[in-house]
């Protein structure tokens, strides 16, 4: 029996959105760049946190963005947003929180991408994929828009890899025939399992710097070298 192509309820993906439009408009309420940002830009960012996932995971899949299809996408972003800019200075100094919705955000992203992708018939590595971009892509939008480095791309606490690891335990227990949505929380708890405790005890993947420095070590060591004689 094919399960239905729709499988993720509104009220779900609009809870996604929300969370993201909150931690985008929290991230964005304590930026300090060259430039300060106005209630507009962090309302911007907030909206792009939200909607980002979305919009790119049903980009890679070829669909009709599912963001585009109902007013309650745009208007829960944007409420959201609000919500962070005035919940801004309590939080600040709530980091528990902000890591904790962070987490949250990616998790859902990350399964609600890799259990469309299953759907619409995508093989495991692909879906998984997918999946991941889309729980990462509201902060690459973000980092973009504000001019900051992106964060996937340099070394920081397991941000990706988390989302990949709940992503990969998500499909794998579904090939196996485990129901889409035991799956899914499966991988939601992992990837946020992992995201909190990759901050809390300073995880990270090697610096590739090192790594580098490594390969030049061992090619050179059987290098001899030639010092002049003396006059």
């Amino acid at each position: 029996m094919n399960e239905p192509i729709l499988i993720i309820p509104l009220w779900a993906d609009l809870t996604a959105v929300a969370l993201g439009g909150l931690q985008g408009a929290l991230f964005a309420a304590g930026f300090r760049g060259q430039r300060r940002l106005d209630f507009l830009g962090v309302a911007i960012i907030g909206i792009m946190v939200g909607m980002g996932g979305g919009l790119i995971r049903d980009l890679l899949l070829n669909v009709t963005p599912a963001t585009l299809q109902s007013n309650w996408y745009l208007v829960t972003a944007t409420a959201a947003s609000l919500v962070g800019m005035l919940l801004a200075g309590p939080l600040s100094r709530a980091n528990g929180v902000i890591v904790g919705l962070d987490a949250l955000v990616i998790a859902l992203f990350g399964a609600f991408g890799t259990s469309k992708a299953l759907t619409l018939g995508l093989p495991l590595v692909p879906a998984v994929f997918i999946g991941a971009c889309a729980a990462v892509g509201g902060g690459v939008l973000r980092d973009v828009l504000v001019g900051l480095p992106v964060a996937i791309m340099h070394v920081g606490s397991l941000y990706a890899v988390a989302a990949g690891a709940g992503c990969l335990v998500l499909a794998v227990a579904h090939t196996f025939g485990m129901p889409m949505v035991p799956a899914a929380v499966a991988g939601i708890v992992v990837t946020a399992v992992i995201r909190v405790l990759a901050v809390i005890f300073d995880v990270s993947l090697p610096e590739q710097r090192m790594l580098h420095r490594r390969k030049v070590a061992v090619e050179t060591s059987a290098i001899p070298i030639v010092k002049p004689d003396a006059d």
